[in-house]
């Protein structure tokens, strides 16, 4: 079944029933053409999990009776990475859908010293509106029961102090020094710099605070691609351990 999402105030377990409105009622009454009598999952995007009967198509909203509900675990693994506003916002968008589908935590916009996009405080909601849009196309189409958590975006000297997190990472060009393999269960938070590449005074800020470098090989990705790989290279590790927490 399709997995579609709903804030928590429009669940009512007590009730058995769930609301669907906006973007998402418009993806399955426009896209999917859904009708009454037709089952589909439903989720918070906060572990909880929705076995649906849709009972009713409005012209706004889609009611439907909740036949049963679980919660799923949180994955005891998350990954954050903060990544520089890129020149393209296509490429930007990419990174925003992959590291979804891949399974990211959490994301930082972030602004450096060599971040040629930084936009106005007027066109940041319209760009969180945009990106908030395809992580949940991204999780809907994964199947994640988790959404990521996304942030507005922060200047390096903000995010490089920020705290909570068990190993912090800094890749880039410059680093001879192999990945680091953190244990499973840890929160981890990568820095990826944009286009331009960090600069020295960056990363020993970086150090400074307590970030650890490393390096993703010889050739010289993308910012993006480096965003992605990193994400990815924490669920080849999971996968490698055989272990199931990877949401």
């Amino acid at each position: 079944m399709e997995l579609f999402y709903t804030t928590r105030e429009f669940i009512d377990l007590d009730a058995a029933k769930v609301t669907i409105a906006g973007d998402e009622f418009h993806h399955l009454t426009r896209v999917l053409r859904k009708k009454t009598g037709e089952r589909m999952l439903v989720t918070d995007g906060n572990g909880l999990r929705c076995e649906v009967n849709i009972t009713a198509v409005g012209k706004k909203s889609l009611e439907g009776e909740i036949l049963g509900h679980s919660l799923i675990e949180k994955s005891g693994t998350e990954v954050a990475v903060a990544l520089s506003m890129l020149k393209s916002p296509q490429r930007f968008d990419f990174f925003l859908e992959k590291a979804t589908e891949l399974g990211i935590s959490e994301i930082i916009p972030m602004i450096t010293r060599r971040t040629v996009s930084q936009p106005s405080n007027e066109k940041i909601e319209g760009k969180i509106t945009r990106w908030n849009n395809i992580l949940l196309s991204a999780a809907r189409q994964s199947k994640r029961y988790y959404l990521p958590e996304l942030h507005v975006p922060r200047p390096f000297s903000t995010v490089v102090r920020l705290e909570g997190y068990d190993v912090r990472l800094i890749p880039y060009e410059g680093s001879a020094k192999p990945p680091v393999f953190a244990p499973s269960g840890y929160k981890i938070l990568f820095l990826i710099g944009p286009e331009g590449g960090f600069t020295p005074g960056e990363v020993e800020e970086a150090k400074v605070e307590g970030f650890i470098e490393m390096s993703l090989g010889k050739t010289i990705l993308r910012a993006e691609t480096a965003a992605i790989f990193a994400v990815a290279m924490v669920r080849s590790q999971l996968l490698e351990r055989s272990e199931k927490e990877w949401l």
